[in-house]
């Protein structure tokens, strides 16, 4: 019995070490498959890294031939750009060559796997050297600690909007000249925020501007008239006594939006570029769109010798939805401004009348 056993340990010892050659052998051909595999991915992405470089000499040369063409540079610095920016093409591919071959190298001399991560994020580079997988724990990592916070480039901007000018109304059947409202006494007046944002990744030519703005649109009314609302319909009507004053205003809620177009300079730091229009012509095309939050007829005479002020809230059948045209033109941040109401002041009203401005617009950041 102590035979059979002896000669059965025997047949599993020599079957579990020829399993064992086995398995090394198999691992050893994997590793070295994994190896060239490597090896050859190093080689082919040498040819990359020289592909993506002239790409972005390309672009390079593109943005100073832009500026060249604006007039913001002169030939010679243009040409001594373009060739600042050929040689850190060429040594940034002599650079990652360099890395390359270096970890080629290193896969030669050992069977163990390493890894070297090389990541090109806009203009900054960070390069990741372990064993396995990028994503694994054995890693050093060489570059700025706060990388991934850094912003290159930054495509949108906040502004408070102020606006003021004159105010008035264009009523059917009638010339402004005509308007029953005085020119030099009626006015509005505009606070909001808006966001502008760049439309091209290369071009700041093209931007859009978007947001929302309390708007306060007031009239006064000359000849002694005020605002009767009857039965629904609001109309302009002699009053009894003789106005000392009678005004009306209109308070907005909108979201107006923008196509804003005009030249601008790109200023260039180390580890950021911007954008700026500072000083330079801007024109905007755009309509918005909001509600009417509340209406008021303010009226100030005398009776018996007192004087006597009267508000009237909410009582003259404004219209709710509010929405018109808007466009500016002007230099850096301030312009000249024009908004037009295409819906009707009031719902029901004797002649159609619409919301007329014309002022100055401050964007203000």
């Amino acid at each position: 019995m102590k035979i059979i056993i002896t000669y059965l340990s025997i047949i599993v010892l020599s079957l579990a070490f020829t399993t064992i050659q086995a398995q090394e052998k198999q691992s050893d051909s994997t590793r070295t498959i994994y190896k060239e595999l490597e090896i050859k991915k190093l080689i082919k992405s040498k040819k990359t890294v020289e592909l993506k470089e002239k790409a972005f000499l390309k672009e390079d040369i593109l943005a100073i031939n832009t500026r060249l063409k604006k007039g913001e540079i002169t030939v010679a610095e243009a040409n001594s750009l373009k060739t600042e920016a050929a040689q850190k093409r060429a040594l940034n591919i002599e650079n990652h060559l360099a890395i390359i071959d270096n970890e080629i190298a290193l896969w030669n001399r050992t069977d163990k796997p390493y890894q070297l991560d090389i990541r090109v994020e806009g203009k900054r580079k960070r390069f990741r050297i372990g064993s396995g997988s990028s994503s694994g724990n054995d890693v050093i990592f060489i570059g700025p600690a706060n990388f991934d916070k850094t912003k290159l480039d930054k495509r949108t901007f906040k502004y408070l909007v102020f606006s003021f000018g004159f105010n008035n109304a264009i009523i059917e059947g009638q010339s402004l000249e005509n308007s029953p409202y005085k020119i030099g006494g009626s006015g509005f007046l505009e606070l909001g925020h808006d966001w502008k944002t760049r439309i091209f990744n290369t071009s700041n030519f093209w931007r859009f501007k978007y947001g929302f703005s309390f708007q306060w649109n007031m009239f006064e009314i000359k000849n002694n008239n005020y605002l009767l609302n009857s039965n629904g319909s609001t109309s302009l009507e002699e009053f009894p006594s003789q106005l000392d004053k009678a005004k009306f205003r209109t308070t907005n809620l909108v979201f107006p939006f923008h196509l804003e177009f005009g030249p601008s300079k790109k200023i260039e730091k180390k580890n950021y570029f911007r954008y700026s229009t500072k000083r330079k012509l801007k024109i905007g095309l755009g309509a918005y769109a909001g509600l009417n939050l509340g209406n008021m007829q303010k009226l100030k005479y005398r009776v018996d010798g007192d004087r006597i002020k009267d508000k009237q809230k909410g009582e003259f059948e404004v219209s709710n939805f509010v929405y018109g045209l808007s466009s500016y033109v002007g230099v850096g941040s301030s312009a000249l401004y024009v908004k037009y109401d295409l819906s009707p002041v009031f719902k029901n009203q004797t002649n159609k009348q619409n919301n007329i401005s014309v002022g100055l617009r401050l964007d203000l950041d």
